[in-house]
């Protein structure tokens, strides 16, 4: 029942956010390292927790910490679709990342959008950073049980079957270990906390590193 509510408030919550047109973290300075690309919606853009405390943020620190020398940079913008990301591809691309976390499709679910919308989107992105030379690591989703087990189903089998199709790296869950875990969710229960965020960059650390390798 919590799930599906932060679920369901999550959409709300974003529909409102592109009503003021959001606009993407501020890229830092090239400082020579090779740039890994953050890229999604408010669950990247890390909204509500902070300066400094997304999971780019955290996900920075740790590689830093491992000896990876990247620069993390955060293409999150919140509210932001599948369709979304497609129009600001150019943007992210011109940055010449060598990763890519790509981390949109939760507002289209949320919204009730054709998963096939959803998976062209997806693999419209994939490709044009797949083709300028980064490897992607394809972040997985799911939705609440009031939105039926069939859509349910087909939705997060985009994210699966994606990755196979197009041989990326995949997290199943992008929120796992998080969503059900008021303590690492904000008062609005939306949005996960400093604490939540800091889980979230080591979940996809443990994606991740077999690519830097």
């Amino acid at each position: 029942m919590w799930m599906a509510a932060m679920l369901a408030g999550c959409g709300r919550e974003e529909q409102r956010a592109q009503s003021v047109q959001p606009v993407a973290q501020t890229p830092a300075p090239a400082d020579g390292r090779p740039v890994m690309v953050a890229f999604g919606d408010s669950l990247t853009a890390g909204h509500g927790a902070g300066p400094g405390l997304s999971y780019a943020d955290f996900l920075q620190k740790e590689l830093d910490r491992k000896g990876y020398r990247y620069q993390v940079v955060n293409q999150g913008i919140s509210g932001d679709t599948t369709s979304g990301g497609v129009t600001r591809i150019d943007a992210a691309v011109r940055l010449r990342p060598k990763l890519v976390i790509l981390e949109l499709g939760a507002n289209d679910g949320l919204r009730g959008l054709p998963a096939a919308t959803t998976r062209a989107n997806l693999a419209e992105m994939i490709d044009a950073f797949q083709k300028a030379g980064a490897k992607v690591l394809l972040c997985g989703m799911t939705l609440p049980p009031n939105y039926g087990p069939d859509y349910i189903r087909s939705f997060e089998k985009v994210f699966g079957n994606l990755s196979r199709e197009k041989k990326t790296a995949l997290v199943p869950f992008f929120l796992e270990g998080v969503a059900t875990q008021p303590e690492l969710m904000q008062p609005d229960g939306l949005h996960p906390t400093a604490e939540g965020n800091a889980k979230i960059a080591a979940t996809v650390m443990k994606y991740l590193e077999p690519l830097l390798k």
